[in-house]
């Protein structure tokens, strides 16, 4: 099982596979994009079968000759051994103590291109990588070397990888099997990697992204040297090299691509670029244009209609900027999941799988946002380049639906992680009550059945959090550098540390309460008022006794619906 659906198949595939939809978006942000001039990527782990924690590797040093094993990301499957590295660096998740960071999203691609004699996995690489390299440039050629070298096991993927001053988009699928006397000639990837031009932002969510891309600027654009030429052998592409675009020669757009897959990306963009796209075009001229220029094409019907692979944002974006495009549900476009009858009585954005219903014969899509309720964990990743490395890289971590979840600051220098994020505390069929992932689940789910009323109050209680943290840092910064200057390393680190896990646990028992509280409050549709101090108002006799209940019903919409349905029945007379 892959974790991620293969929206390049063709469309009636995907609904064919709805029910296992599985999908990942990815926001990349340039130094010179940034509010405090950091490196950021976002990333959202959607998956029904993923579950949410902080993945955490000390650095180690290794004896010549070790081997590590390698075990497919998404399934657990043993896929073989490789050399270790003698020294590998400190992971949290998906940054590392350079301050690197590497994220992806699927895209599937030509699924003739997939090596199943192949032993490194997407997932693998992103892991092994952060191992092994300190920048962007020096991620690229491990994940290339280790793919070419061992065969690439997986679809194809894009990677978002950020380092303290550049950040890149690379995209790369395998070439197939042609085994000959038990060896595949075609072993390794095909592959584009481009830099974001500073001042720019990116995203990618499921769909290839890279089309044209200069063929002689290395400061900016990396690719195998068979890139083009494998295509041609294919049979994927013909006419000359600077016209060959990577997604279209080996990710085909269908309807699914680009309604369930592109469609993110464009909202992202809108979101951060207030509605107009800036950007360059092939001839180097700067180009505004509305983000509704574009609307048919990330409503999957017309594929003429792309829009740029980079985009200039409206202002410089903040963390907490990034953290709130990944709580997006289309809200304001024509794909608003909350503004028709699907949303039920309470505006609920979000649509259970499958992916599609059929009604009278015609076949209708369950849109998909950025915001899922099938997140195991998101992050916006910050590579600081101003700051050492003990103090510079911050991975602000949560798990579940980013709508209704909290992120949190974890420094990529901590020596533990926080038990709450923990490996092993709990899985996708073992409940913890100490597991953030779990207690996340359990706010999220309590707000699915009256969410227009109950989201926007614990959206309050993030924002007050996430806000504050934002603040915080600033202070923890200091205090750390403060240090860094008279001590060594490890002062810095351990008091990092306590601040990420105290943070993270502070957090974590205030959801604890956050979910008791939304049972009292909201129980049976009803809503308690509570007096400033949050408090509830009783009756002015009994405590006990609630003083202030309203009964806020259901959406107009609904309201509507439901009398044109079965007014003739509950028509009051």
């Amino acid at each position: 099982m892959n974790r991620h659906l293969l929206y390049s198949i063709p469309v009636f595939i995907l609904f064919l596979l709805g029910n296992d939809g599985k999908a990942c978006t990815n926001v990349l942000v340039s130094k010179g994009a940034s509010a405090d001039g950091s490196c950021m990527v976002t990333y959202a782990a959607d998956s029904h079968a993923l579950y949410g924690e902080l993945y955490f590797k000390p650095a180690a040093d290794w004896a010549k000759g070790t081997m590590t094993d390698i075990y497919e990301w998404d399934t657990g499957k043993y896929l073989g051994r490789i050399p270790q590295s003698r020294h590998t660096y400190q992971t949290v998740g998906n940054m590392n103590e350079h301050q690197l960071i590497i994220a992806e999203s699927t895209f599937g691609g030509r699924a003739e291109l997939v090596d199943t004699t192949g032993i490194m996995d997407y997932g693998s690489l992103i892991y092994i990588a952060l191992q092994r390299a300190k920048t962007a440039r020096e991620a690229i050629e491990v994940i290339v070397n280790l793919a070419n070298e061992y065969g690439y096991y997986s679809s194809g993927e894009s990677f978002s990888i950020a380092d303290k001053d550049e950040v890149w988009i690379m995209e790369l699928i395998g070439k197939g099997m042609n085994i000959v006397k038990g060896k595949n000639k075609d072993k390794g990837i095909v592959w584009v990697a481009r830099k974001l031009p500073d001042g720019y932002i990116c995203a990618h969510a499921n769909q290839a992204r890279i089309s044209t891309f200069p063929l002689n600027d290395p400061e900016n654009c990396l690719y195998a040297k068979d890139v083009i030429s494998f295509a041609r052998e294919k049979g994927y592409f013909e006419g000359k090299d600077e016209d060959f675009s990577f997604c279209d020669a080996y990710a085909p757009l269908d309807f699914g691509g680009m309604r369930g897959c592109e469609s993110r990306a464009w909202s992202a963009f809108n979101i951060l670029c207030d509605g107009r796209f800036i950007f360059e075009d092939e001839n180097g001229n700067v180009v505004e244009k509305d983000a509704y220029d574009y609307i048919d094409y990330a409503m999957g019907y017309d594929k003429s209609k792309r829009f740029p692979l980079f985009v200039k944002p409206s202002e410089k974006i903040s963390v907490k900027d990034l953290a709130d495009v990944m709580r997006d549900h289309f809200e304001g476009t024509p794909m608003d999941m909350a503004k028709d009858i699907g949303a039920g009585g309470n505006a609920l954005p979000y649509r259970w799988r499958p992916m599609d219903f059929t009604v009278d014969g015609k076949t209708y899509v369950n849109e998909r946002a950025i915001a899922t309720q099938q997140t195991g964990f998101w992050f916006v990743g910050q590579s600081r380049g101003w700051l050492p490395d003990e103090i510079g890289g911050l991975l602000w971590f949560g798990t579940d639906d980013a709508a209704t979840s909290y992120l949190t600051p974890v420094y990529t220098s901590t020596e533990r992680i926080p038990e709450c994020f923990a490996e092993g505390n709990g899985n996708m069929l073992t409940y913890s009550p100490t597991s953030a992932f779990w207690i996340c689940n359990r706010v999220a789910n309590a707000c699915y059945r009256m969410y227009n009323i109950m989201q926007p109050f614990v959206k309050a209680e993030i924002d007050e959090w996430e806000n504050s943290q934002m603040g915080k840092i600033r202070e923890v910064d200091s205090a750390a550098l403060e240090l860094y200057g008279r001590s060594e390393g490890h002062a810095v680190r351990k008091y990092l540390t306590e601040y990420s896990v105290s943070a993270a646990q502070d957090i974590f028992s205030k959801w604890v309460d956050l979910e008791t509280l939304l049972l009292v409050k909201f129980i049976d549709g009803n809503v308690k008022g509570q007096n400033p101090d949050r408090s509830f108002i009783n009756n002015g006799f009994n405590e006990g006794i609630p003083g202030d209940i309203t009964q806020p019903g259901y959406t107009e919409i609904w309201k509507k619906v439901v009398a044109e349905e079965h007014g003739k029945t509950i028509q009051v007379k």
